[in-house]
Formats: C-alpha cells, structure tokens, sequence
C-alpha cells in the first residue's frame, strides 16, 4: 500500500496517572515505566517514525516529588528506545490540559527537563494543538527543528467553549503558518493528523470518510 507508520503511542503512554477518563492506567510509576518500554519494543516493529510520551499531571503532589520520576523514567524508556532501534519523542501538552495529561506545558519546559536527565538524542513530539500559542514555537521552530520527532496537526475549533479538536486549517490556531515554518526550516517529516473529537461530531464519521477529510485538510495547509 505504501503506508508508513509515524507516531506510535504506548498502551499506557505517560509516567504520571493521566486524569483522563477511561485513560488513567496503572497508579504505580514503575509498572507504567515497564509498560512503556515494552509497548516501544513492541511498536519498533512497524519502524515507526518515533513512539511518543508523556510525563503525566502531577494530581495532588508537588512537582519536586515527581519530577525526578518522570527524568528516570525517561531514561529508562531511551535506553530500551536505544536497544530497539527506535526514535522517542516527548510531548508537552497545552497548559491548559495541565491537570489531565501533563505538568509539561510548553516547549521550554520539555527541553529543560530532557536537558535534566542528560537526554540530547530524545526529540520532541510537537503537537500544533498545544503549542500553537506558545511564545517559544516559531523560534524552536526555525532554529531547533532537529529536535523535532514527529507533528501533530489538528486546530482549536473557533466556537467557544468547545474541548474537541477541529480538522487543520478549520479552526483558528495557525496551522498553515506553522507547518509552512516547518518546511523552511527544513524539516520534512510526516504530518500526523490527530483529532480527539465527540460521538456526534468528527468521531461519528465511517472511518473512510474521516480518512478522507483529514488527508485533504492537511494536503490543503502543506501546500
């Protein structure tokens, strides 16, 4: 078929519990760790453009007492990463998602921490549904985007109050610009449409037509 295989997201994708319906996982750190490194050793199968992570929300506890968690973590997920032949990416997450998916909120902070645990050779899952808004995007953008492991494109829908995701281009964060930014860097990865929607919206599509849909909206802001 020609299919290639992007960005891989483990069963249990984040160090940290995420509060996320249906999507919690494992209280126990290291049995989310273990689950990590052998979903990596079971996707390196496919050669995937990378397999991602996350660190988690922080719930209840201060950052101090997670942090060192998530920067082991890391490095245990790279070395099996390493072993597999496989590209680890980590991802931040909007902040305005920090209580559900992860105290990671922008670009700056995921650097810092993989900095911290002395990782150079783990990139970045940029997602452009988070970081569209970030200060630090179009910079990291054009000066950085060797660190860049995959894209993710999806926009924010323009109606308010809405916490789905909209196909790219039919929103209002800056999709087109980013991903033109992107290619004069240089980079030229996949673009990897990622859309969490409702039953009643994009999701209630067969999923030809969302197939269909999601490669002419990303054909159109590549162009």
């Amino acid at each position: 078929s020609g299919l290639a295989v992007t960005n891989c997201v483990p069963a249990v994708p984040s160090f940290l519990p995420l509060a996320i319906p249906g999507m919690e996982g494992p209280p126990d750190p290291a049995e989310r760790v273990d689950a990590i490194c052998a979903s990596i050793r079971r996707l390196a199968t496919y050669e995937p453009e990378c397999v991602l992570c996350l660190a988690g929300p922080l719930g209840a506890r201060a950052e101090t007492d997670w942090r060192h968690i998530v920067v082991e973590g890391l490095r245990r997920a790279t070395v099996t990463a390493r072993e597999a032949g496989v590209t680890l990416a980590f991802e931040p997450v909007h902040r305005s998602q920090r209580e559900a998916a992860s105290f990671v909120t922008s670009i700056l902070d995921a650097v810092t921490l993989l900095d911290e645990a002395g990782l150079g050779d783990v990139g970045l899952l940029l997602d452009l549904y988070h970081v569209w808004d970030d200060p630090a995007v179009w910079d990291f953008v054009g000066r950085a985007s060797y660190r860049i492991a995959g894209v993710h494109v999806a926009d924010w829908p323009a109606e308010e109050g809405r916490t789905d995701r909209v196909l790219p281009g039919e929103g209002t964060s800056h999709t087109k610009a980013l991903v033109q930014a992107l290619a004069l860097s240089g980079w030229d990865g996949y673009l990897d449409v990622e859309i969490f929607s409702e039953p009643d919206r994009f999701w209630s599509l067969p999923v030809e037509e969302a197939a269909r849909q999601a490669h002419a909206a990303v054909a159109a802001v590549a162009r």
